[in-house]
């Protein structure tokens, strides 16, 4: 089993993504700042990976999708209103058992300093695989996506995958992208 947790700012598109990828909706959405309050696990499935790949494991292996809470305020440098300090830790015990994290970033906010943090202790201290997502491109002008893709490649130092879940623009670069971690996911 491949845990794949998505995590980021509030109404990053966390939980949209999450319905994206099983193709039904199973988190609830809104346009309100911490709709998801807890943790939210699914199975995504069985995935085959492709024998151009290297996989020691095998051919194919069960993803299961986790949905996090909005760990800071997508415009302020706070943490989410509605995570107690005990809900809070929970989540980053959860992200921290994850073999894969998907991190996402608002387009419209770009780059939360509170998540970059988190993204670098799990990136180096828990040497997790990162695949990082630049969401919500529709919402704002093509020079502004650049500029920020720019910014992120700087400060996390990987190229972003750019995406769109109204166009699906970028959906098929994140699923090449899942597969292709998955290989390297540290079996438990």
């Amino acid at each position: 089993m491949i845990k794949v947790a998505i995590i980021g700012a509030e109404n990053v598109g966390k939980s949209t993504l999450m319905n994206a990828l099983l193709g039904k909706r199973v988190s609830e959405t809104a346009e309100i700042p911490g709709t998801t309050k807890s943790i939210i696990r699914k199975t995504f499935g069985k995935i085959k990976i492709p024998k151009t790949m290297k996989n020691p494991f095998g051919g194919a292996d069960e993803f299961v999708l986790i949905d996090t809470a909005g760990l800071f305020d997508p415009k302020y440098e706070f943490r989410g209103k509605v995570l107690s300090e005990e809900k809070f830790k929970e989540i980053l015990d959860e992200i921290t058992s994850a073999d894969i994290i998907i991190h996402m970033i608002d387009a419209q906010y770009g780059l939360h300093r509170g998540m970059e943090k988190l993204h670098h202790i799990l990136k180096f201290r828990y040497e997790k695989p990162i695949i990082v997502v630049i969401n919500k491109i529709d919402l704002v002008p093509r020079e502004r996506v650049e500029e920020l893709r720019q910014i992120v490649k700087k400060r996390l130092e990987q190229e972003p995958i750019l995406l769109s879940l109204v166009t699906y623009e970028g959906f098929n670069d994140l699923l090449k992208a899942l597969v292709y971690y998955a290989q390297y996911a540290k079996k438990s």
